[in-house]
């Protein structure tokens, strides 16, 4: 599929773009769910040997699995299946999974088609990256409601949750559903053309508030219901939310990020690496054990150093009060 200018126009007047159809689910999307099932019962049988879990929940359904672990864990389980590091788990080093499904969908070339129509062709996957699992919320603690990973995501643009040497990058967020997402479990919402505003204040550390603070959300808000292999595009500077997942089923995304080789990416600590490269192909990542060997590294790394901080607001700001 080639983006006309149609397309181009709307990213660029709006912030963000959503592509229907782009990947295949049997094909790009099954393999993820198969590889997350054997993860998930390979964890629940850990955890119950280790007297956390009541059950190893064998032969349940994997969403039913997912909503048990995440109610008897109060949330906690997630970081044990993101693809990056979160901010609490620096230098823990088999608390990541880099899966062979998970590379692939990285590497995809459909995929990377799209996304070279927008940043050009060399391509560098940045390591900002996460997998949301979102159980619903009568599944959850109030804490883990108000979690980033596991519950409602805060008003936010995604240059605010990287450091400034990445101001002047040309960093595109890539949102990829694998189960429906709608009102009911949690889609995006986004301001339409507030990238053109600039960054915003963003807080952190005040009671709830983990992003943009909503009285401060202005412009046109979109509701952004996406089915399995359709993907988003988002302006770094988009500012946007999730819903809370009300409904009685999981909420299930990737969110992605790539810029072109050589730009900074906000998180200079972890390791990202060429997806795609026109100009020296020798250059691009094939194998997900190495890729899965640079993150391993760099949780050694991170042991022997204080732990970097890529928060670049002040908590104490008196606007977020």
């Amino acid at each position: 599929m080639l983006l006309d200018t149609t397309h181009l126009t709307q990213f660029d007047q709006d912030g963000y773009l959503v592509l229907e159809d782009i990947l295949d689910y049997q094909k790009d999307l099954q393999p993820i769910v198969d590889e997350y099932g054997n993860l998930i019962d390979d964890l629940a049988q850990k955890w119950y040997d280790e007297g956390t879990l009541s059950s190893n929940y064998k032969n349940v359904p994997l969403e039913e699995k997912i909503c048990a672990i995440a109610k008897e864990t109060e949330g906690k389980y997630y970081s044990w299946i993101d693809i990056s590091f979160t901010e609490s788990q620096f230098g823990v080093e088999d608390r990541i999974h880099n899966g062979e499904a998970v590379f692939n969908l990285l590497k995809n070339p459909r995929l990377l088609d799209m996304i070279e129509q927008v940043i050009g062709p060399e391509i560098f996957s940045n390591p900002v990256q996460h997998v949301r699992i979102k159980p619903p919320e009568h599944f959850l603690s109030a804490e883990a409601r108000d979690n980033t990973y596991t519950g409602k995501t805060f008003w936010h643009q995604d240059l605010g949750a990287v450091t400034d040497e990445a101001d002047n990058s040309n960093i595109l967020t890539v949102w990829v559903p694998i189960t429906a997402a709608n009102t009911n479990n949690g889609c995006l919402q986004v301001v339409r053309g507030s990238h053109k505003n600039g960054l915003g204040l963003h807080c952190f550390g005040k009671e709830q508030v983990q992003g943009i603070p909503e009285d401060r959300i202005f412009g046109e808000i979109i509701s952004l219901p996406m089915n399995p292999g359709d993907i988003l595009f988002m302006n770094k500077l988009t500012a946007h939310t999730s819903l809370r997942n009300t409904s009685d089923e999981i909420r299930w995304s990737f969110d992605l990020r790539y810029n072109p080789i050589g730009e900074p990416t906000g998180r200079s600590w972890f390791p990202g690496f060429v997806a795609r490269s026109r100009a020296n192909p020798d250059s691009e990542l094939h194998d997900f054990r190495e890729w899965g060997k640079l993150w391993s590294d760099t949780a050694v790394k991170l042991t022997e150093v204080n732990s970097p901080d890529f928060r670049r607001w002040d908590p104490e700001d008196p606007l977020c009060a």
